[in-house]
C-alpha cells in the first residue's frame, strides 16, 4: 500500500535515514524542514501559518522529528522549537484529519534513572534532568491530549542513540554502559518507524522505547514488540574501557552525594 507520509525535520540525521528507507517502500513523501534542501519545503513550524498547514492535507501519517535536538538546549529554545512547534504540528494534523502522528521523543525523559537501577518500561515515573528531556515529556502528553480529544492516533518513541554517519556501537560512545545500552542501529530505527506507521488503527496512543536488542540493557522493548510488531535485527553488549568504568563509578558516587545533600536540606528545612 502506497502511503503519503509527511516528515518534519526531514534534513536531520534521523530524517535522512528514514527518507532513504521509505523511498524503497514506494511511499509518497512530503519533506519539511527549516533548512533549505532539494525536495524540501522550507517552513518555520514554530510559527503558525495556514500556508504550511496545507501541506498536511491528504497525508496518512506525520513523523514529527523537527525541534531542537540538543540535550543542552536552553528553555527559550525548547519552548519555541519543542513545545510551540509540536502543538502547531498536532493542530495541523488534526485539522486535516491525518490518521497518525509518530513523535520523536527521547531517552532523556528517563535520564534521572541512570544511577537509580531497575528496568525502564515507559510506565515508570519519568525523570528528565534538563529542559530538553522535559520538553519531550510534554510532547508525549500533547500527543495523548490530541488522541483523546480529536481521535488522532499518536505514537511517541523514546528513541535511543542513533549516531550520525556509520552509527557503530562501542566505547567511543559517551556515558559508558548507559550510552551503549541504548544504541539503535539504522535498520532498527527504520523498521521501528515503518511499524509505527503501519500499525493498526486500534493503536490510539502509545509511548514506546525504541532501541536495538542490546544484551543486558534496562530499556523495555517487549512492549514495543507487542504494540506495533517491532522485531529488532541488531544489538550489541557494551564494551567499556577501564577509564570508563572508573569514570562511571566516580559519577555514581557523586550523584549519591548530591542526592544525600538534597535529603539533608529537605529534612533540616534550611
Amino acid at each position: 500500500m502506497a502511503r503519503t507520509v509527511l516528515i518534519t525535520g526531514a534534513s536531520g540525521n534521523i530524517g535522512i535515514k528514514l527518507r532513504r528507507h521509505f523511498e524503497t517502500l514506494g511511499w509518497n513523501l512530503r519533506l519539511v524542514d527549516v533548512a533549505p534542501a532539494d525536495g524540501v519545503s522550507v517552513c518555520d513550524l514554530s510559527v503558525w501559518d495556514d500556508s504550511w498547514a496545507e501541506l498536511f492535507a491528504g497525508v496518512d501519517s506525520v513523523i514529527l522529528l523537527a525541534g531542537d535536538p540538543k540535550p543542552s538546549a536552553s528553555w527559550a529554545s525548547v519552548v519555541r522549537l519543542n513545545l510551540d512547534l509540536v502543538l502547531n504540528v498536532y493542530e495541523a494534523a488534526a485539522r486535516h484529519r491525518v490518521r497518525r502522528v509518530v513523535f520523536a521523543s527521547s531517552n532523556w525523559t528517563m535520564a534521572g534513572h541512570r544511577f537509580a537501577g531497575g528496568d525502564l518500561p515507559t510506565d515508570r515515573d519519568p525523570r528528565p534532568v534538563n529542559a530538553y528531556g522535559m520538553s519531550k515529556l510534554v510532547g508525549e502528553r500533547i500527543g495523548k491530549s490530541f488522541s483523546d480529544r480529536h481521535g488522532l492516533s499518536s505514537i511517541s518513541f523514546r528513541i535511543g542513540w542513533c549516531q550520525r554517519g556509520a552509527n557503530e556501537p562501542g566505547p567511543h560512545m559517551r556515558w559508558g554502559d548507559w550510552g551503549q545500552g541504548m544504541w539503535l542501529s539504522d535498520r532498527d530505527l527504520a523498521q521501528g518507524f515503518e511499524k509505527a506507521i503501519t500499525a493498526p488503527d486500534s493503536v490510539r496512543f502509545a509511548v514506546l522505547n525504541l532501541m536495538s536488542a542490546n544484551p543486558g540493557m534496562r530499556w523495555d522493548i517487549e512492549t514495543t514488540r507487542r504494540t506495533i510488531g517491532y522485531v529488532p535485527q541488531d544489538g550489541r553488549a557494551p564494551t567499556l574501557t577501564e577509564a570508563q568504568v572508573e569514570g562511571m563509578e566516580l559519577t555514581r558516587r557523586t550523584v549519591e552525594m548530591i542526592e544525600a545533600a538534597k535529603d539533608w536540606v529537605r529534612d533540616t528545612q534550611l
